[in-house]
C-alpha cells in the first residue's frame, strides 16, 4: 500500500495546503488516537510544538481530534521533540505527538507521532493510522469526549532530565558556550541547562516570533554561530534545528562540526571507558567513509542504512548498539533517550570535552573526511529516477566509482528533491560524476 500520509519522519507540508491543513491534522487525532485506544483505563495523548505560526492551528485541531475519540489531551506547549518522546513514557501516555517540520521553514510544519514506548511508530502503525484516515471516525458518546489539560512544569522536567545524562562527576565551570537554538522549541530549555550545569551561556536564535524559526540560524545555517564564537572567544559553539533534534558543533576557531566526527569522538569516548555497545556505530548510507575508516582502525564497525533517523533507531535495537545517528546532526544515544537528542548530543560532547581536558579544535577533528558532495534537484513531478538516460548516467558513475569511492541517489522523502551524493578519494572525479548525473536529472525532471 502506497503511502498517500507519512513519509520518512511524519506528516510534513506547507501549511494549509494539503496534506498539511487543520483538517488533516483532525483526521490524524481521531485516526490515531482510536488506533491507540487499547484497553479500559483512561488514555492520555502527550502533544508539544515547535515555535511555528502555524503551530497554534495544528494544535487545536489535533485535540479536537483525540478528544473526539475518547483521548485526554495533555498540552506541553513549545518543547524539543526529544522531551515530548520523553514524557510520553514518563507520563505514562498512549500516545506523544509533536507538531514541527523541523530544519523547515516557518511555512512548513509537520506530525510526528510516538508510540506509548516513546519510540517513533513502526511502519505497520502508520499504515493502519493511514487506512483509518480514509474512513469516518467512530466518535464516542458525549460523556466519554476527552478532556485537555495544559502542563507548566514540562520544561522543568526535561531540563532535569538532559542533566541526568551529564555525568555528576563534571561540571561545565569556566566554559564559555554558544548556543543557537534556532528560535525554535528548545529556545528556553536549552539555555537553562547549560547554566545550571555552570557554563557561562551566549545565547543565540531565542526570540522566537513565529516567523523566524530557522531562518539565518540553527544547525542549518551556523553562520552568525560561527562568528560569534570567534568573536566572543568563546570555547564552542552549539547549533540545535527548529525541534532540537539535531546538533552541529562549532569549535573554537569556527569550524563546523557535522555529526560524523560527532558520533566519532562519542563512541570513541566511550569505546575506552567500555561502554560503547554492539561493536559498532549505526549511521545512513551518507555518512562519510572516512567514519567508516576511523571506527575501523578501533576495531569496530559502522553499520550503514537508508537515510532516516528511525531506519537508524530500528537497526540500533537490532544490532544492540547504543551509538548512532545522522550525517545531518540527529545523534541517538539510546543510553539516554529513545529519538535524536541535539542537547544531550551536545551535554555528551561538552563531557568529553571537559574529561580530556583538550581544545575542542583538538577532540572534534577525528578524522580526516574523504571529499563529499551533495546536491539536489527540484522537480516538479513524475519520476526522473525511472527515466532510462538517467538510469545509464547512474550506471556509468557508479561503474567508475567502483573501489574508490561511493554514489548514493535518493528521492527525498520529506521535499520533492533528488539528492545526488558521491564521495571518494579523488576530489575532481567526485565533483564530475556529481554534475553529471545531477543535468541528466534535470534534463528529466
Amino acid at each position: 500500500m502506497a503511502r498517500k500520509f507519512f513519509g520518512t519522519d511524519g506528516i510534513r507540508g506547507l501549511t494549509n495546503t494539503p496534506p498539511m491543513t487543520a483538517e488533516t491534522a483532525l483526521k490524524v487525532g481521531q485516526s490515531a488516537g482510536a488506533h491507540f485506544l487499547r484497553g479500559d483505563h483512561r488514555h492520555r495523548v502527550v502533544i508539544g510544538k515547535d515555535t511555528r505560526l502555524s503551530g497554534y492551528m495544528m494544535e487545536s485541531a489535533l485535540v479536537a481530534g483525540f478528544c473526539s475519540v475518547g483521548m485526554d489531551v495533555v498540552l506541553l506547549g513549545p518543547m524539543p521533540t526529544p522531551a515530548v518522546a520523553m514524557l510520553t513514557r514518563s507520563m505514562r501516555a498512549d500516545l506523544g505527538v509533536m507538531i514541527s517540520a523541523s530544519h523547515n521553514p516557518f511555512a512548513d510544519n509537520g506530525i510526528k507521532l510516538f508510540g506509548p514506548d516513546g519510540y517513533k511508530l513502526s511502519d505497520r502503525d502508520e499504515m493502519a493510522i493511514e487506512a483509518r484516515l480514509e474512513k469516518n471516525p467512530e466518535l464516542v458518546a458525549p460523556d466519554k469526549i476527552g478532556r485537555a489539560k495544559r502542563i507548566d512544569d514540562a520544561r522543568g522536567r526535561y531540563i532535569h532530565f538532559a542533566k541526568s545524562t551529564f555525568p555528576e562527576r563534571l561540571r561545565l565551570d569556566g566554559l564559555k558556550i554558544v548556543i543557537d537554538c534556532a528560535n525554535g522549541a528548545a529556545y528556553h530549555v536549552a539555555p537553562e541547562a547549560l547554566w545550571e550545569l555552570g557554563a557561562e551561556v551566549i545565547p543565540l536564535g531565542v526570540t522566537p516570533n513565529g516567523l523566524n524559526i530557522n531562518d539565518g540560524c540553527g544547525s542549518t545555517h551556523p553562520s552568525t554561530l560561527q562568528e560569534t564564537v570567534v568573536a566572543s572567544g568563546a570555547d564552542i559553539g552549539l547549533a540545535l534545528d527548529g525541534d532540537a533534534d539535531r546538533l552541529i558543533v562549532v569549535d573554537e576557531t569556527g569550524k563546523v562540526i557535522d555529526g560524523d566526527q560527532l558520533m566519532a569522538l562519542i563512541a570513541m569516548h566511550q569505546h575506552r571507558k567500555g561502554e560503547l555497545r554492539g561493536g559498532a556505530v549505526v549511521a545512513t548510507v551518507m555518512s562519510n567513509l572516512g567514519l567508516e575508516r576511523k571506527l575501523d582502525e578501533a576495531g569496530l564497525r559502522l553499520e550503514r542504512t537508508k537515510v532516516g533517523d528511525r531506519y537508524v533507531l530500528e537497526a540500533m535495537r537490532e544490532k544492540g548498539c547504543n551509538v548512532g545517528g545522522e550525517q545531518s546532526g540527529h545523534i541517538i544515544l539510546t543510553d539516554h533517550a529513545t529519538t535524536g537528542d541535539g542537547l544531550v548530543a551536545g551535554l555528551q560532547i561538552l563531557a568529553a570535552l571537559v574529561d580530556e581536558g583538550r581544545l575542542a579544535s583538538e577532540l572534534l577533528s577525528q578524522f580526516e573526511p574523504v571529499p563529499q558532495l551533495l546536491k539536489n534537484v527540484r522537480f516538479s513531478g513524475g519520476a526522473p529516477l525511472e527515466v532510462e538516460s538517467v538510469k545509464r548516467c547512474i550506471a556509468e558513475a557508479e561503474s567508475e566509482l567502483n573501489g574508490r569511492g561511493r554514489l548514493v541517489i535518493r528521492k527525498s522523502g520529506t521535499e520533492p528533491l533528488i539528492r545526488v551524493m558521491a564521495e571518494g578519494d579523488d576530489e575532481a572525479q567526485v565533483q564530475a560524476v556529481v554534475d553529471r548525473i545531477c543535468e541528466a536529472v534535470q534534463a528529466a525532471a
